[in-house]
């Protein structure tokens, strides 16, 4: 846990986005952090920051780089700029937070990571939701030595990510769109979490059956590790079936839900799909923030756990253990700030220098299991992992 007795971390922000209204509550609640600047290429997300924060809005990444009054950068623009963005505010001196996936390319972390050295910064990569309490709980138990080894585990979500609102670059792989690059980054971040051992192997089948939508929306991987325990990964995005039901119509953000809210709206062109997205993000007309606090923990679909002894499943509101015939929940408590983990680690590393969890290493490693899903996917074969994720 952050020491939130001392001087908050000084924040400034690449991108105004999507990724950045998601964390918006997080940094407002959060008293370890301090957003004092902010990068947009929109006039009225950068007026909006500058009078709610009575903070410096800059029209590029690299002006507000410059800025002496930023301790570290969270990069939030689109993947195909995290390479440029990330390494302009580490050859800055700013440490980073970088939204997941870290880049679309091992070769593009490969280059944030060698400018981070040379200018001795922390990287974190997040949020994925190998952050959430339920699942680093379920490690936790794991760990303990009282259910014995890792198996096997199943991780399943569907959803109607192919049909939320997108800009044409998330709909585009080569850019680091798709549910590969956006979704997968969370099953691969939770599974190698839960495994607690490099990944070895991955078998994949990736599926892109709407022409409109040209990228995977959907996939199905098979992992190994090193320890000899092996995972499942399911993902559909296509907004049919909404597996929140599995979780007691608990959302993705732990907000309650209506069951089966999930729509495919159409948009005409994509331009007109493009606009109906930026008025819902920060500064757009229609941009509101969460109405109501989460009423249990964030979640990505249904995480079951196989150990020697017992069967361990995260929900939103702790971890299910059933053993001996018997089930039982061990719970925790509604989180007090949403994400609030993120920037635990975030302050650890950058002001405490404590070694991350989710740190460059990680998040390269993450980057390279996506990319061999994609390759097996493509290549129709076993595709073996190399020495970044191990």
């Amino acid at each position: 846990m952050a020491d939130k007795t001392l001087a908050p971390l000084r924040l400034g922000v690449a991108g105004l986005g999507r990724a950045f209204s998601v964390m918006l509550p997080t940094f407002m609640q959060h008293p370890a952090v301090a957003l004092v600047a902010a990068a947009d290429t929109r006039p009225e997300a950068r007026k909006r920051f500058a009078e709610e924060f009575s903070a410096t809005a800059y029209k590029s990444v690299g002006d507000m780089c410059g800025d002496a009054t930023i301790d570290a950068v969270y990069v939030a623009t689109p993947h195909q700029f995290h390479r440029e963005h990330a390494t302009l505010a580490a050859q800055a001196g700013k440490h980073l937070l970088i939204e997941k996936p870290m880049a679309p390319s091992v070769e593009d972390c490969a280059a944030i990571v060698e400018a981070a050295r040379k200018s001795n910064v922390h990287i974190i990569v997040g949020h994925s939701h190998a952050f959430d309490p339920p699942v680093r709980h379920l490690r936790e138990l794991i760990e303990s030595g009282s259910f014995g080894k890792v198996r096997m585990i199943h991780a399943l979500n569907y959803t109607d990510y192919l049909y939320r609102p997108r800009r044409p670059e998330e709909l585009d792989t080569s850019k680091g769109g798709g549910a590969i690059f956006n979704q997968a980054a969370h099953h691969v971040d939770v599974v190698r979490l839960i495994a607690g051992a490099a990944a070895n192997n991955v078998r994949a089948i990736a599926g892109a059956w709407d022409k409109a939508r040209p990228t995977e929306g959907a996939y199905v991987a098979l992992m190994t590790f090193a320890n000899g325990a092996f995972a499942s990964l399911v993902y559909n995005g296509y907004g049919h079936f909404d597996s929140d039901e599995l979780e007691g119509w608990i959302g993705e953000m732990g907000q309650a839900k209506p069951s089966h809210a999930a729509s495919r709206p159409r948009f005409r062109t994509l331009d007109e799909e493009a606009a109906f997205k930026d008025a819902r993000n920060y500064g757009g007309r229609d941009f509101v923030l969460p109405a109501a606090p989460p009423v249990a923990h964030q979640h990505f679909g249904t995480l079951l756990v196989s150990c020697d002894g017992a069967d361990l499943r995260a929900v939103p509101d702790g971890v299910m253990i059933y053993q001996n015939g018997a089930a039982r929940l061990d719970p925790l408590r509604a989180p007090k700030i949403p994400r609030g983990e993120v920037i635990d680690e975030l302050y650890d590393a950058a002001i405490n220098g404590k070694k991350a969890l989710h740190d460059s290493a990680w998040g390269m490693a993450t980057v390279e299991i996506l990319t061999a899903i994609l390759k097996s996917s493509r290549e129709g074969r076993d595709v073996g992992i190399g020495g970044a994720s191990r």
